[in-house]
């Protein structure tokens, strides 16, 4: 057995919560690896916490600031060597089908470092993300190592709604985050994909707190059940506003914007329920999306809904936002405007999707000040490539 596929064997063989000590001892034993650590990027997505120095006894790194942060924000190795040292430092990024998770750290002789085992270290670091993502089933272990501050209960539940926060095929690349991580209520994103279609669903919740986030959770589980009973989307839109005025009678509804992208084509169908917004980036022009608006769901019984057509073009970026995002002010009143949000898009247009919303929503905070949010802000960014 070559040693790529015996490290591959220890992992897939270890325990749920032995993913980093199988890691360990198998990079040690096959690679000869003097250290090995395993940095897990939190809710926030600005530092980096070590798996193995749980809980918190170890400082975590910054995303943006790091040598292993390079790692994770390209997503392709980066090898630190330092001046007169017989080592080599090795980050490589650890995700899953594009979802960024976290960094592989591996400390090895020089000699013992080429462009094979480069390749090697890089697949077994994705290989760790799948077996991460299949031991969250049955560990919190990772779950844990993601957390900076403790989650509210509220911002709990939402983040077990989420696929991910990222997402890469050759038709598209996803990029998706909501702020404040650690106190998130009602906006929530969902996306599932098949061997034709994208379904790509953003929310924008009414209320705060625990109620919020029970609305989003009915809400999102009626989506996805008519969606997997394969209804069109104009049913999947009316069977969720069903169960939500069948729940709470009027009193809760919550605002949706559902789309289904057809890869082939670029054809998509457009539910617009309520108040997330979508914006176009096209050849470095920004601009609004007007949709037909209709009623969000659960508001009145019966509700009937009807899709709209648009199409995306090979090269386009879109951007969906909740009104935590263009609602927000300044300490001296000032309402973050269109102008500053279409500075935002254009600023970041050379930055992957993965680390688009990061850095619009760090913009928006700068404009917020050092005052506490008063909603939630979701920001997901498409970018569209087409099927060749």
């Amino acid at each position: 057995m070559d040693r790529f596929s015996a490290v591959e064997r220890a992992l897939r063989g270890a325990p749920p919560h032995a993913l980093y000590e199988a890691a360990q001892d198998a990079l040690t034993t096959h690679y000869t690896a003097v250290s090995v650590d395993l940095l897990m990027a939190d809710y926030a997505m600005s530092i980096l916490q070590p798996v193995n120095a749980l809980p918190y006894t170890a400082e975590p790194v910054s995303v943006h600031a790091s040598a292993p942060g390079r790692a994770f924000g390209s997503q392709q190795p980066h090898v630190e060597r330092p001046a007169r040292a017989t080592h080599v430092i090795a980050h490589f990024p650890v995700s899953v089908r594009g979802d960024r998770i976290g960094v592989l750290t591996v400390r090895l002789p020089e000699d013992q470092y080429d462009q094979q085992t480069e390749r090697e270290l890089h697949e077994i670091a994705e290989v760790l993300g799948h077996e991460i993502a299949v031991a969250e089933r049955d560990t919190d272990l990772y779950l844990q190592a993601r957390r900076a501050n403790r989650l509210t209960l509220a911002a709990e539940m939402q983040w077990q709604l989420l696929p991910g926060r990222s997402c890469v095929r050759p038709e598209y690349e996803i990029g998706a985050q909501l702020e404040p991580a650690y106190a998130i209520y009602g906006d929530n994103f969902d996306w599932s994909a098949s061997a034709d279609h994208l379904t790509l669903t953003v929310t924008n919740g009414m209320g705060e707190g625990i109620e919020a986030a029970l609305l989003t959770n009915l809400a999102i589980n009626a989506l996805r059940n008519a969606r997997r009973a394969g209804l069109s989307l104009v049913d999947q839109a009316f069977l969720a506003d069903q169960a939500i005025y069948g729940h709470y009678h009027g009193a809760a509804h919550l605002s949706v914007l559902l789309l289904r992208f057809d890869l082939a084509t670029g054809e998509v169908e457009i539910v617009d329920a309520g108040s997330p917004k979508m914006w176009r980036l096209r050849q470095g022009k920004a601009e609004p999306i007007e949709l037909e608006a209709q009623l969000p769901l659960g508001m009145f019984e019966d509700t009937i809904y009807a899709a709209q057509p648009f199409t995306v073009l090979p090269g386009d970026r879109l951007f969906f936002l909740s009104d935590g995002v263009y609602d927000v002010t300044s300490p001296d009143g000032e309402r973050y405007s269109e102008t500053a949000l279409t500075r935002a898009m254009t600023a970041t247009r050379l930055l992957p999707p993965s680390q688009v919303p990061r850095a619009v929503l760090h913009e928006l905070a700068g404009h917020r000040g050092p005052i506490d949010p008063d909603d939630d802000a979701l920001v997901v960014c498409l970018d569209w490539h087409g099927r060749r």
